[in-house]
């Protein structure tokens, strides 16, 4: 048990640092760049509705994971929590798991598709030098292509490995999580 805690330590450890690098980036963001007026356009109006949507989407992707490790399924589970045994034995849970696994795929691209659009609608030339902003597109684009040579039939085998080590890491969904909320405190101020 004791290096599950560690296991679980090390990700709060980075979640907060994560955080709080993010929080002294934002201080300085609103202190020294200038932030656009939010302009209301009929695509920035489009553009926030494919934004929940894409929030929709992730928030129903990474319940996947919290499930697996409600669960003690999975790469992950066994990671955080080896020696963990699952206090929770449904089947209905594990039915709705089994679905969920054969569906993220195409949750997956839609997310990735639907927060491009979202990007793309907002404007965002507009708040590129906000830091926020090109590190989560890098990391929305990076999630879509290293998932997208899981699933291709053809990826070769030392590809696949590295996509599945980069794809499935819960650093990169923290990261997301933190920098879009970050950033769009920072504009819809």
């Amino acid at each position: 048990m004791q290096k599950s805690l560690k296991n679980i330590r090390s990700i709060l450890i980075y979640t907060v640092a994560v955080a709080l690098i993010s929080l002294f980036y934002f201080i300085y963001a609103y202190t020294v760049h200038p932030i656009p007026e939010e302009r209301e356009t009929f695509l920035t109006e489009i553009g926030e509705g494919f934004g929940k949507i894409g929030l929709a989407l992730l928030v129903f992707i990474y319940c996947r994971t919290l499930l697996k490790l409600l669960l003690g399924q999975g790469k992950l589970a066994q990671r955080l929590l080896p020696d963990y045994i699952p206090a929770i034995e449904s089947s209905a849970l594990n039915r709705l798991l089994t679905w969920l696994n054969r569906t993220h795929i195409y949750f997956g691209i839609a997310a990735v598709a639907v927060i491009l659009l979202h990007i793309g609608m907002m404007d965002f030339s507009r708040y590129r030098h906000i830091l926020f902003f090109p590190a989560l597109l890098g990391l929305v684009i990076w999630q879509g292509v290293f998932g997208m040579f899981l699933t291709l039939r053809y990826s070769p085998v030392e590809l696949k490995k590295f996509s599945y080590l980069v794809h499935a890491q819960f650093v990169t969904g923290i990261a997301i999580g933190i920098f879009a909320l970050f950033g769009h405190t920072l504009i819809d101020d």
